[in-house]
C-alpha cells in the first residue's frame, strides 16, 4: 500500500498506517511525526525525511528510511528493526529496551539516552559515522556501536560521553581521544567483546553495502560504567 504524505497532517498518515494490515510505502514525507508508531509485524518503507519519534513504541516489524530522520528515532521501542539510509537527529533510541537501530551516517546529541535492557531483550544501536555530545547518557543496558567512518577530523563523539551511565556498553571503532565523564571508563576491546558485536556490525555492513573486512580492520574500545577506579576525564589510546 502506498501512502502519499504530501499535504497530509501527521495524524492522518499515522492513522492510515495504524489501520492498514498491509506493508506500507510512505512517499513525499515532509517530516511527519510518529511514522510507524507502535508497529508490529509489518514493514514500512519511507522515501524522504521522517519526522520526530519514528517507530516510537515499536514492537516488531521493520521500518526502513531512504533518507534522513529527525529526533527520537525508536523512542521506547520494544522490538523490531529501524534502518536509516542517512543521518538522524538527537535522542536516537531514547529509553529503547529491545530491537535494533541501524544508522548509515551520523547521529546528533544524546544518542542512546536512557537506553536499557528489559528481561531477555538487549537493544543494539549501530551508527556508521559519529555522534554529538552526551552519547549514552544515563544508559542502563544494551549496546551502542559507533563506527566513526568518514568523519574526517571530527571526533567520534562530542563532550560528556557516558554522562550518568550505569549499565550497558558503548563500542567505539578507532576512537582517538574521547571525553568521558568520571562515572565511566574505557578499555581496548577483548576478543570476546568484539565477537559479541560482530553479528550486529556485519548486519550494518550488509545493509549499507560496506566492506566488512575494512570495518573490522581497526581497533575497538569499550566504554562501561566505572568499577572502583579513580575518576578520569579523558582517555587517549596509545
Amino acid at each position: 500500500m502506498i501512502v502519499d504524505a504530501q499535504g497530509k497532517d501527521y495524524k492522518e498518515v499515522d492513522r492510515i498506517i495504524r489501520e492498514s494490515k498491509e506493508n506500507i510505502e510512505v512517499i513525499n514525507p515532509s517530516g511527519q511525526r510518529f511514522i510507524g508508531a507502535a508497529l508490529q509485524k509489518r514493514r514500512v518503507n519511507v522515501y524522504g525525511i521522517a519526522g520526530n519519534a519514528l517507530g516510537c513504541y515499536m514492537d516488531g516489524g521493520l521500518i526502513e528510511v531512504f533518507g534522513d530522520a529527525q529526533d527520537a528515532v525508536g523512542d521506547t521501542m520494544n522490538d523490531g528493526r529501524i534502518i536509516v539510509h542517512g543521518s538522524v537527529g538527537d535522542a536516537l533510541g531514547y529509553a529503547m529496551r529491545g530491537g535494533a537501530l541501524f544508522v548509515e551516517r551520523n547521529a546528533g546529541y544524546r544518542a542512546g539516552i536512557h537506553m536499557k535492557a528489559y528481561g531477555e531483550k538487549s537493544p543494539v544501536v549501530v551508527i556508521g559515522g559519529r555522534t554529538g555530545s552526551f552519547l549514552g547518557e544515563y544508559q542502563a543496558g544494551g549496546t551502542i556501536i559507533v563506527l566513526g567512518l568518514e568523519r574526517g577530523d571530527m571526533p567520534i563523539s562530542g563532550y560528556f560521553t557516558g554522562a550518568g551511565m550505569y549499565g550497558g556498553k558503548i563500542i567505539l571503532r578507532n576512537p582517538g581521544e574521547v571525553l568521558l565523564r568520571p562515572e565511566c571508563e574505557m578499555h581496548k576491546a577483548e576478543k570476546e567483546e568484539i565477537e559479541s558485536v560482530k553479528e550486529s556490525i556485519g548486519e550494518w555492513c550488509s545493509i549499507f553495502n560496506r566492506d566488512e573486512n575494512m570495518v573490522f580492520d581497526a581497533e575497538f574500545y569499550v566504554v562501561e560504567p566505572r568499577k572502583g577506579a579513580a575518576p578520569r576525564q579523558s582517555y587517549v589510546p596509545n
